[in-house]
């Protein structure tokens, strides 16, 4: 017996599939945010490494994204294992872990995503045995093969490293980080200087020829979003909610007081 496919069985479908995958951060503590942006994204990026968010309200963020039909990756603050764990009980489908640094990190990370004998993950979920129905062999059979692991290059010792992080068995994705990137390699937000673009071509390309997917996380560009289509990237976290309200407001306010200022 198998658990029925989850959204990250279908969002895997998708990149497998050629299908360019867009998504955006979701860094606001209510759940209607996700639920009303879900009929238009590919997948949510739920940040918790640079947001306020609590695991109470990552959980509601969850409900929300699997009631709306789209798939949602964690991002955890770092790779220690007890944020981890947390977030994977809560019921997240896939993590994204950043800042990585070293092979042995993301062997670390690899073996706290996955329960004995094949990782080390210790054993106490909720939501995702759906609450103790589902008989324990078949989860943890399905947890073990389902969780979708992207581990963030974004680091000039992590750009370095990466055949050999790419030879680490048991994770599905790198993810380019490309401002924190730029900074490491000391060229801080210049993400159009040709070391810069050259670095995140590279590592897309590696990666993609190792079997990885590929995603990166930006702000709101388009030509920035375009070129990491063409360089192989197959998903990408483009703004996000705050981002779009703002930016909403802004060009919305603005033809107005242009036309009231015209009269």
């Amino acid at each position: 017996m198998s658990l029925p496919m989850n959204h990250l069985d279908l969002f895997r479908q998708r990149l497998d599939s050629g299908k360019f995958c867009l998504g955006p951060a979701i860094t606001l503590t209510d759940p209607v945010v996700t639920e009303a942006l879900a009929p238009s994204v590919d997948f949510f990026w739920i940040d918790l490494e640079h947001n306020p968010l609590s695991l109470e309200s990552v959980t509601a963020h969850l409900i929300a994204a699997r009631a709306g039909g789209a798939p949602a990756l964690v991002r955890v603050p770092c790779s220690d294992v007890a944020w981890i764990k947390r977030v994977l009980d809560v019921g997240a489908e896939g993590i994204i872990v950043p800042q990585i640094r070293s092979v042995a990190e993301v062997r670390s990370i690899v073996s706290a995503c996955r329960y004995p004998p094949v990782g080390t993950r210790g054993f106490g979920p909720r939501r995702g045995c759906n609450y103790g129905r589902d008989d324990n062999q078949t989860y943890l059979a399905e947890a073990n093969r389902r969780v979708f692991v992207a581990i963030q290059i974004e680091t000039a010792e992590a750009y370095h490293q990466l055949d050999a992080i790419l030879d680490v068995p048991g994770f599905d994705s790198i993810v380019i980080g490309p401002n924190d990137l730029s900074g490491s390699l000391g060229l801080m937000g210049q993400l159009d200087h040709p070391q810069v673009v050259e670095a995140v071509a590279s590592i897309a390309s590696r990666s993609r020829a190792a079997g990885r997917y590929v995603g990166i996380g930006m702000a709101p560009d388009v030509e920035h979003a375009l070129r990491a289509a063409r360089q192989g990237v197959q998903w990408v976290q483009v703004g996000g909610d705050c981002g779009f309200l703002i930016e909403s407001a802004e060009r919305l306010y603005s033809r107005i007081r242009e036309r009231c200022d015209s009269r």
